[in-house]
C-alpha cells in the first residue's frame, strides 16, 4: 500500500473515532443541561481530505520541533503565557510550549473542519478552546519554567502566595483578577460629583455637576446595562465617559440600577422598559425641561433602550432625538459566540433554574463571560 492510500486510511479511521468521540460528549453535555437521558445530536463528520492535509501539516512542523530540539535550540514561541526569562532560559520549557502550542493549533483545524451545522460546530469549537487552555504548560507548577525560576528566587515565598491566592479565591467563589480591596466608590473609582435626583425601585437617576460655564440645552442620558454597575462608564478620570461627556458641556444623567433582590423577583423584562428606560426618559425631560433628550445605551441597557424607543414610537411619541448604542445586541437571529451556550434544552433549563426565585445568579453571568476568554479571564 503507497503512502497516500495509508494517509487516506488514517484519516478515515481518525474521522470515525473523533466523530464518535465528540458525540459521546455532546450527548453527556445535553443531558447535563436538564439533567435527562442523553438525546440525538447532529451527526458529526470530517472530510478525509482535510485531515489528511492536517495530519501532513502537524508531522511536517513536528519533525521541526524535533530537530531544533535535538540542536538546544528551539525557536521561542511568541505567546505571552511563555514569554519570561524562565521560558527563554530553559530549552526543555521551550520545547515543551512549542509543542503545545503546535497540538493546539492542530486540534482547532480538527474543529473547523467537522462538517455539520454551524451551531454544533461552534459548540465543538467552544468545548476544545476551553480544554486547550486549560492543558497549557503555563497552568501547572510542573511544566511552568516561570514560576519554577520565581519559586527559587523567592525560596518558595511564591508558592505560599500562590496557595493563599487559591484558598481566597475559593472562599469568594471566584478568580481574582486584582485585589478587589484596593477600589472604593467615591474615592478611586466613579470619582465625577454626581447627585442623586430621582428613584424608584428598580434604578437611581443620576445627575453629574457640570464642569463647564454652560451646558448644552438638551440633556444626556446613559443607560448601561443592568448587569454592571453605572461606574462601568466612570472608572477613573483618564477613562470615563461619563466625565468626558460633562467636559465636553453635556448635561448628563445616569441609571444606576439596584441590585435585584427577593423583592424584584416578579419583574419582568417589561418593567425593566416601562419603570426604567422610559420611565428614566421621562423624568429626564421633566427635570430638564427639554421636549427631546439624547440618549446612550450600552451592552444590554441599550436593548432596554431600543425597546423603550420601539414603545414609545408605538404609542406615537418621541422624546429622544438622537439615540447611541455600544456593543449592544438588537438581532438576536445571531447571537455569536454566546449561542454556544444557547439551545432549547439549555433555556428550559433556566427557566426552571431561575423560576425558583425570579433571578439567574451573577457568579453564573460572570462564569459565562469569563469563559469567552479563558486565557484572559481564567487562567491568567
Amino acid at each position: 500500500m503507497d503512502s497516500d492510500a495509508l494517509w487516506a486510511q488514517s484519516a478515515q479511521q481518525f474521522q470515525q473515532i473523533f466523530g464518535e468521540t465528540w458525540q459521546r460528549a455532546l450527548q453527556s453535555f445535553q443531558s447535563i443541561e436538564t439533567a435527562a437521558p442523553p438525546g440525538d445530536v447532529p451527526a458529526l463528520k470530517l472530510a478525509p481530505d482535510k485531515v489528511q492535509a492536517l495530519q501532513a501539516q502537524y508531522m511536517e512542523e513536528a519533525g521541526k520541533l524535533w530537530l531544533q530540539g535535538l540542536q538546544g535550540a528551539p525557536e521561542k514561541p511568541a505567546d505571552k503565557r511563555f514569554a519570561g526569562d524562565g521560558w527563554a532560559s530553559n530549552p526543555v520549557a521551550t520545547f515543551s510550549a512549542a509543542t503545545y502550542l503546535l497540538n493546539a493549533r492542530t486540534l482547532m483545524g480538527l474543529a473547523d473542519a467537522v462538517e455539520t451545522d454551524a451551531k454544533t460546530r461552534a459548540r465543538i469549537r467552544f468545548a476544545v478552546e476551553q480544554w486547550i487552555a486549560a492543558m497549557a504548560p503555563s497552568n501547572y507548577l510542573a511544566f511552568n519554567a516561570e514560576a519554577q525560576k520565581k519559586a527559587i528566587e523567592t525560596q518558595g515565598e511564591s508558592i505560599a502566595q500562590g496557595l493563599a491566592n487559591l484558598l481566597h479565591d475559593m472562599r469568594q467563589g471566584h478568580v481574582s483578577m486584582t485585589d478587589e480591596s484596593l477600589f472604593e466608590v467615591g474615592r478611586n473609582v466613579a470619582t465625577t460629583e454626581g447627585a442623586v435626583v430621582y428613584e424608584n425601585e428598580l434604578f437611581q437617576l443620576i445627575e453629574y455637576k457640570p464642569l463647564t460655564a454652560k451646558v448644552h440645552e438638551r440633556p444626556f442620558l446613559l443607560i448601561p446595562p443592568c448587569i454592571n454597575k453605572f461606574y462601568i462608564l466612570d472608572l477613573q478620570p483618564e477613562n470615563s465617559l461619563i466625565r468626558y461627556a460633562v467636559e465636553q458641556g453635556q448635561r448628563t444623567f445616569v441609571v444606576s440600577w439596584r441590585n435585584p433582590d427577593a423583592s424584584l423577583e416578579h419583574k419582568t423584562w417589561d418593567d425593566y422598559v416601562e419603570h426604567g428606560a422610559i420611565e428614566a426618559i421621562n423624568v429626564v425631560q421633566q427635570i430638564s425641561g427639554a421636549p427631546q433628550i439624547n440618549a446612550l445605551g450600552f451592552c444590554v441597557g441599550g436593548t432596554i433602550l431600543s425597546n423603550a424607543l420601539a414603545v414609545l414610537a408605538a404609542r406615537g411619541e418621541d422624546p429622544v432625538a438622537s439615540a447611541t448604542f455600544l456593543t449592544t445586541l438588537i438581532d438576536f437571529t445571531d447571537t455569536g459566540i454566546l449561542d454556544v451556550f444557547i439551545n432549547e434544552a439549555f433555556v428550559q433549563f433556566r427557566e426552571l433554574q431561575m423560576g425558583q426565585g425570579g433571578m439567574m445568579k451573577g457568579q453564573d453571568l460572570a462564569s459565562t463571560f469569563s469563559f469567552l476568554r479563558p486565557n484572559d479571564l481564567v487562567w491568567n
